[in-house]
């Protein structure tokens, strides 16, 4: 089974490197470039996170990858002058599954239709379309609704203090932390059963 990656990197979908590069990604193959490393603009990117790494995904092919030389690292990237590919794994299905599963995470703080709940427990194309169509029409009743809400809300704005908004901000961030790390485990270990999958069929 390959080892978890120190890093993650979404490769374009035609597996080169971007930016009029072109070079070929290949499993236990490594790129370097020339010149200052920095973040977003240049040098190989990766994350330490899938969760992160699939934030700048173009595609859902997956590589486990090694960065060396000069590594730069940000809040969710790193750049490098050398990444190595270690495995390889093409994501789309899991991606699905982990979407439906983030979602069924927060049904509950909506009425959702029943069969958009039957889609995301069950993950059965022949309602997809469906379980969509209803979920934007749900979406689309509900904002009405908090507009309606919000011009309500208004009048009281005034009575909010700038450290009970900091407070409500800081609650917020939390919350929002604590579900990309739940998100980002989930997808980590489906990615890790995946591999394991892999290579016990091939061994």
């Amino acid at each position: 089974m390959p080892a978890p990656a120190p890093y993650y990197y979404f490769a374009p979908p035609d597996e080169r490197l971007a930016n009029g590069d072109g070079r070929k990604i290949v499993v236990g193959k490594s790129h370097t470039v020339k010149g200052d490393i920095v973040p977003c603009q240049s040098g190989l990117h990766a994350s330490v996170r899938v969760i992160d790494a699939l934030g700048y995904a173009t595609s859902s092919i997956l590589y486990g990858v090694d960065l060396s030389g000069t590594v730069v690292h940000e809040d969710d990237k790193s750049a490098a002058r050398k990444r190595t590919y270690i495995w390889r794994l093409d994501c789309n299905a899991i991606l699905r599954e982990h979407a439906r599963w983030s979602a069924l995470q927060v049904i509950h703080l909506w009425d959702a239709p029943d069969i958009v709940r039957q889609y995301l427990e069950t993950g059965d194309e022949s309602i997809r379309a469906a379980a969509g169509a209803a979920a934007r029409a749900a979406a689309r009743a509900a904002a009405r609704d908090a507009a309606r809400a919000a011009a309500r809300a208004a009048a009281w704005a005034a009575a909010w203090d700038a450290a009970r908004a900091a407070a409500w901000d800081a609650a917020r961030a939390a919350a929002w932390d604590a579900a990309r790390a739940a998100q980002n485990d989930k997808l980590t270990t489906m990615i890790a059963d995946a591999l394991y999958r892999e290579a016990t069929k091939e061994s």
